[in-house]
């Protein structure tokens, strides 16, 4: 049910797509539009990774260059019986992550040095877990597509005006006015609905490869506010990039690609408790404990996993500086 929603939500986008077309330039743009739509979905599937990670300016690293990450990717890679991905850091003060990639097998994650410099192990853990999820899950080819169709569809409503056809193709001054202010927030709502469904799955999927719900409940807990307070390079060059991030970039929720922090939060905590009442059954263990209220807010402190107390800076630290 899933991939058929994912499906008809990518069918409306580029349907929205030829509309525009339609509206700029009759029935020969709705067609132009469509071949183009689908050449980008084409130059998209095999150059997903490599779209992405040029908008954010990543650096590739491996097992020399970043050690303490790379080797952790690669062990959360083994957990989720995953080809192991390409790993990149990204020189960006936004504490976030995503990955990108047409399938498991050609697959690349990402952190900035922000999120690095913030988390514990533990949670750096958990936060890459969630995007290998994604990756296992399959999502990452589906969301760069919609982010190269979404932001194709603001480009042409903002342009549209300026080469909009003449005499009997052209549109209605208010028409064309309309699509303009329309277009882009159609798009933007397509765009939310897929990504919002496949942050929960991400979310489990990454708890169950980390092993460890609560510390990827705390590492959306400590970035969730700064991500939103420190402006993202990449999302500011191509804001439907945001979409692919763990985290959202707009303090916004009504108009936020993803689910609201706070009741991922919650899902990750109800996950803990559940998985420690089943590995507490046993013999002084009482049922009629009640287990520990999730956080109401994401700002709000969630128990850290073990390893996860304070300090100055990350055991992954992004620039090189011996762990502690």
């Amino acid at each position: 049910m899933n991939g058929m929603k994912t499906a008809m939500l990518l069918a409306a986008l580029t349907a929205l797509f030829m509309a525009l077309g339609y509206m700029f330039g009759g029935a020969g743009g709705a067609m132009i539009a469509l071949v183009v739509a689908a050449g980008m979905n084409l130059f998209t599937y095999w150059n997903a990774d490599k779209i992405v990670l040029s908008m954010h300016n990543a650096r590739q690293v491996d097992a020399q260059s970043a050690p303490d990450f790379y080797n952790l990717v690669a062990d959360l890679a083994r957990r989720a019986n995953l080809p192991m991905p390409k790993v990149y850091i990204i020189e960006d003060a936004s504490p976030n992550a995503f990955a990108t990639g047409r399938n498991p097998e050609n697959a690349a994650v990402a952190a900035t040095t922000g999120l690095l410099s913030m988390l514990s192990r533990e949670e750096v853990a958990g936060v890459m877990a969630h995007e290998l999820g994604h990756v296992r899950n399959r999502d990452t080819l589906i969301m760069t597509m919609v982010a190269t169709i979404a932001g194709a569809v603001s480009m042409i409503a903002n342009f549209g005006l300026f080469f909009r056809g003449h005499g009997d193709n052209a549109p209605h001054p208010a028409a064309g006015i309309l699509a303009v202010l329309v277009a882009p927030f159609a798009a933007m709502i397509v765009q939310m609905a897929i990504s919002r469904t496949r942050e929960y799955g991400a979310d489990k999927a990454g708890a169950e490869i980390s092993g460890s719900p609560r510390a990827l409940a705390s590492a959306l807990s400590r970035i969730a506010d700064p991500a939103q307070r420190i402006p993202s390079q990449g999302a500011m060059h191509n804001p439907a990039a945001a979409q692919l991030y763990i985290v959202p970039t707009s303090v916004s929720d009504l108009f936020s690609t993803h689910p609201a922090t706070e009741k991922r939060i919650a899902a990750l905590m109800a996950m803990e408790e559940g998985a420690g009442k089943a590995g507490a059954d046993g013999p002084g263990t009482s049922r009629g404990q009640a287990p520990a209220a999730a956080p109401p807010r994401a700002s709000v402190s969630v128990p850290r996993s073990a390893g996860g107390s304070a300090r100055t800076r990350s055991a992954l630290d992004p620039h090189g500086r011996a762990g502690e």
